[in-house]
């Protein structure tokens, strides 16, 4: 008589690895069979989503801020990690809501463009029988508001990847609140703590789609309070520098520019596709220093400048050439001291990375330069959305992304 043992059903990790292969090759058909298997192996549809999908989107953000998937691999591996979401739905049996179920809104801040992480946030909450209306990415806030009104929602989850976006995200929130309806908020936007969900008066933070689902699940989010005053939230806003900065964006990008042109000769011999290219950059790096400003946090910035030097060098492009930018901008906004602690912050930040690796070897290529392949990117929680620019010290379009591809999904 012989006795048989079954092997254990693949562990969430090993159907990641599997379905890394289709995905990663963009292989759309390949990748549902995989998605299919890993819940027909026993492995529940919210851990395929998140412990099998999710984990996958992180890898690919990993690969691509590696330098190991183009752009263009990336987008296409991203497509198909959203259709592998799709397949995953159609092959479960739909969850009916209970009776007295609640309704939760599931939308992303106007202008986060990121909306993978905000749509497995929808699908969980969906299979633990919430009724989920799933309003997609970019979502203005009148809209948002008009839908509450004519849905009754008992909550909203507000999805933002970008930390640009937080003055848009903190006005999204007071309005949602305006009209009595609790914000549960997530992303990489609102820091890896939450310490921005709780500056600008969320009533919840979740660090993840599961966690978020948790959170709902242990009852209703507080009402918010009916005489919350918007401006108490950030009372260093009095001083001005943030609208300062803000208004005169254009005008700080071409005087940085200007005084670049000073201080690296060679940028004069820039191609103008060059020079259009270092614009963009400067414009990222005063839209970081804005925000850091809107919620007083040097992090913000120091944490957008590090993770900007280890893109570009990455990409074979020196750390340093962030340093010359960094010091005009300082000469500009010399009468601006939050602006100025700021900007010390983060030359120092640049600095520790110059110091402390390869990310500064090479030289100055210069803001723009073609030192090497470029990271013309903007990404974020749902993995690096952006163009390979085959250019130089890009300060990374990616810098107007949440610096945590392929993230948790929030």
């Amino acid at each position: 008589m012989t006795s048989t043992v079954t092997a254990a059903p693949p562990r969430a990790e090993t159907w990641a690895e599997r379905l890394w292969v289709p995905v990663s090759a963009g292989d759309e058909d390949a990748a549902a069979v995989v998605v299919r298997e890993a819940h027909g192996s026993g492995l529940d549809a919210e851990s395929v989503l998140l412990d099998v999908i999710g984990a996958v989107q992180r890898r690919v953000g990993a690969e691509w801020a590696a330098n190991r998937l183009s752009v263009a691999r990336e987008h296409a591996a991203t497509a198909v990690n959203e259709q592998c979401v799709g397949v995953l739905r159609h092959s479960t049996p739909p969850v009916v809501p209970a009776p007295g179920a609640g309704r939760i809104v599931v939308a992303c801040v106007d202008g986060e463009w990121h909306g993978l992480p905000a749509r497995l946030v929808a699908e969980v909450l969906r299979l633990r029988g919430w009724h989920v209306d799933h309003l997609g990415a970019q979502v203005p806030a009148p809209h948002l508001i008009a839908h509450l009104h004519r849905t009754g929602a008992d909550a909203v989850a507000l999805s933002g990847s970008l930390a640009p976006r937080l003055p848009v995200a903190h006005a999204t929130l007071t309005a949602c609140q305006a009209v009595g309806v609790p914000v549960l908020v997530g992303g990489a936007a609102f820091g890896y703590d939450g310490r921005y969900a709780r500056l600008l008066g969320a009533d919840a933070w979740a660090p993840d789609a599961r966690a978020a689902a948790d959170r709902l699940a242990r009852g209703p989010l507080p009402p918010p309070p009916r005489d919350h005053v918007t401006s108490a939230d950030l009372p260093h806003l009095a001083d001005q520098e943030y609208t300062f900065v803000t208004r005169s964006r254009q005008e700080l990008v071409r005087a940085v520019f200007d005084g670049l042109l000073d201080r690296y000769p060679p940028m004069r011999e820039y191609t103008a596709l060059q020079r259009e290219h270092t614009a963009e950059d400067l414009e990222h790096v005063v839209v970081h220093l804005a925000t850091a400003l809107y919620v007083d946090d040097a992090d913000l910035f120091t944490g957008f400048l590090t993770w900007t030097a280890s893109i570009l060098s990455a990409r074979g492009v020196p750390a340093a050439s962030l340093l010359p930018a960094l010091a005009v901008l300082s000469e500009r906004l010399r009468d601006f001291p939050r602006a100025l602690r700021l900007l010390a912050a983060g030359t120092e930040a640049v600095r520790e990375v110059v110091r402390g690796g390869d990310a500064g070897r090479g030289g100055d290529a210069g803001p723009g330069a073609d030192a090497g392949p470029g990271a013309d990117a903007v990404r974020g929680a749902d993995a690096v959305r952006g163009a390979d620019a085959v250019r130089g010290a890009d300060m990374a379009r990616a810098a107007e992304a949440s610096r945590t591809a392929g993230e948790d999904p929030r």
